[in-house]
Formats: structure tokens, C-alpha cells, sequence
């Protein structure tokens, strides 16, 4: 089987080391590198961050880039209060054994995509502020990069930190638009399609109970952070489950046929009084303007998602 390659463009986030462990563990994919961006936390936390998974993981050996600490043109925003102190709080995490490289993602998304034998795939979890900075940089490997899939936005179902924005997009909504104006094919996985791929209830048990001899810890750790990503989201939404956002992103692109959508254009709000982040979703085609973006909507069997989920990460860590 011919693997796509994949860089993760991300800032780890319970949902993003989920997202990250599934793509080390789906035999799809072919992880190049790790790039890391401040969001969720701190770009020095998020970079730690990363580098505890993969090895967590079993794949020491990839190279993790630490990218930008802020955004384009805006304050950072971390979100401890979501995420905990560390990002990944639920699980007592070992120190990461070994550093980051030292080239700054940028430098290395322009350099490798320049070089790439094939188009990669990039896979978006947090503020793009790296990738809108690459293609600012080097215009010319858009045509490098056969598709960027990010997790963000919302238009259904409205926004997640603001009634109109999105957590990634509002964090650095001048980045969302570069991304979405580059001519790069773009899908989009917004909370409307996230939230229509809720965890089981209970899902951290199962998880726990697969944990086998060689898997034991990874589904431990995963067990964890479910359990401590549920207590903010299920008390904003008065829920008994969350949708794990940016592992439903990796999702998306392994079982395309489990979810919906419809290509249409998408641009970004940066200056709205109130609307500051939102992302304009002209679903009915009413602007005259070029498709630009696959924005996903919904998910036709949440359970089928995450009991896949389960049977990848069951095989970790890779030794």
C-alpha cells in the first residue's frame, strides 16, 4: 500500500496528541515531521509537548520543529483552563529524552516541500500561523502541497470561544486567510463536523481496557487525557461526551466515506466588530466566488470513527 506523505503543523492540546497518535499509528500515512506553533499553550510547552508523544509513540526518531511563538499579528491566547497546565494534563508524562531540531519549522516546511519527490499533505491542528508564514515566504510550494486539512471554524453550529469564532481561527485569523486565498486545495474540519462525531460515553473505559501488554501505556495515557479533556467541555455544554476536534480532523482524512460535506467558497473575518475569527461559509454559493474549501458537515456513524480509533492506537507504540 502506497502511504501518503503527511507533515502535522500543530500545538498539542489533549485532542491534538490524540490526533498525532493516530496518524503515527494508521498505516495510511506516512509521517515526515512534526511542526509546532504557540497556541493551546506556549510554543516552548507545545514543542515539549510534542516531542512526549512521539516518543510515547515509539518514534523518537521524528523530527519535531518548533515554529512561531505568536501570531501574525495578534497575542498569543493559550488556554490552560481547557487543557491544563502541561496541555496534555491527564496522563503523568515522562520528560521528552531528546530535543527538538534546531531549524525553525518555517524554514524547514520551505525547504522540504520545496524538495518533495511528491506533493505532501499537511494536517492543520492549531492556528496556521507556520504555514501561512511558508507560503508567504516561498509562494511557489503551494504547488508542493497536494492538500492542507485543518481542523477549524465553525458555521452551523457557530463558534467555540466566541458565539462567531473558533478557537484556531481566532487565534490567528489573518493566518486562516492566507491558508484559504493560497489556491492550495483546503479541507475544513469545523466544529460542525466535530460535533456530529462525539466520543462513546465511557470511551476512556474502553480505551483502558485495551490497553495490552505492548499498547498498555499508550492507551493509559490516552485513557487520561479523554478523561480530563471531557471535564471543561462536558461543563460548557452540559454533555456526557466531547468530540476529540483534531483527531476527527486525522479521521476525516483516513475514512473520508464515514463523514459529509460540500466544497463552496470560505474566507475569514479579521476585522469584524463582533465577528472577529468567524469563518464565512457561502454554503448556498451565493458570492459568486471560487470554491476554495471541502467543508465538512457531519459524520455519518460516530461510533464506526472511534472504534477505529481504538483498534489503531491499541498498536502502539511502534518498537
Amino acid at each position: 500500500m502506497k502511504r501518503l506523505p503527511v507533515i502535522i503543523d500543530t500545538d498539542p492540546g489533549q485532542d491534538d496528541a490524540f490526533a498525532i497518535l493516530l496518524a503515527l499509528a494508521a498505516p495510511q500515512l506516512d509521517v515526515l515531521a512534526l511542526t509546532t506553533v504557540a497556541g493551546n499553550m506556549g510554543l516552548a510547552q507545545t514543542t515539549d509537548n510534542a516531542r512526549r508523544i512521539v516518543e510515547l509513540a515509539g518514534r523518537p526518531d521524528l523530527p519535531v520543529h518548533a515554529g512561531c511563538d505568536r501570531p501574525i499579528l495578534r497575542d498569543p491566547r493559550p488556554v490552560p483552563e481547557i487543557h491544563g497546565e502541561t496541555g496534555i494534563d491527564g496522563w503523568d508524562w515522562a520528560p521528552a529524552r531528546h530535543p527538538p531540531r534546531p531549524e525553525h519549522a518555517v524554514d524547514f516546511l520551505v525547504r522540504t516541500l520545496s524538495a518533495a519527490p511528491e506533493p505532501v499533505t499537511i494536517i492543520a491542528l492549531g492556528p496556521q500561523t507556520n504555514i501561512a508564514m511558508a507560503l508567504r515566504r516561498a509562494p511557489a510550494i503551494r504547488d508542493r502541497i497536494a492538500r492542507i486539512v485543518f481542523m477549524g471554524g465553525g458555521y452551523f453550529e457557530g463558534g467555540n470561544m466566541t458565539p462567531a469564532a473558533e478557537y484556531n481561527i481566532l487565534v490567528d485569523p489573518e493566518a486562516a486567510r492566507i491558508v484559504l486565498r493560497s489556491g492550495v486545495p483546503v479541507t475544513a474540519v469545523p466544529l460542525d463536523c466535530t460535533h456530529a462525531t462525539p466520543a462513546p460515553v465511557g470511551w476512556s473505559e474502553t480505551l483502558r481496557a485495551r490497553g495490552g501488554v505492548v499498547g498498555g501505556v499508550v492507551m493509559a495515557a490516552c485513557a487520561g487525557m479523554m478523561e480530563f479533556f471531557e471535564i471543561y467541555g462536558n461543563r460548557k455544554y452540559g454533555t456526557r461526551s466531547r468530540p476529540l476536534h483534531d483527531a476527527v480532523a486525522v479521521a476525516a482524512l483516513l475514512w473520508p466515506d464515514l463523514f459529509t460535506g460540500r466544497l463552496c467558497p470560505v474566507d475569514v473575518e479579521c476585522a469584524g466588530e463582533l465577528t472577529t475569527g468567524m469563518t464565512v461559509v457561502d454554503w448556498l454559493r451565493q458570492t459568486g466566488a471560487v470554491d476554495n474549501c471541502l467543508w465538512l458537515n457531519g459524520c455519518h456513524d460516530p461510533d464506526a470513527v472511534y472504534d477505529r480509533m481504538a483498534d489503531l492506537l491499541a498498536g502502539l507504540p511502534r518498537l
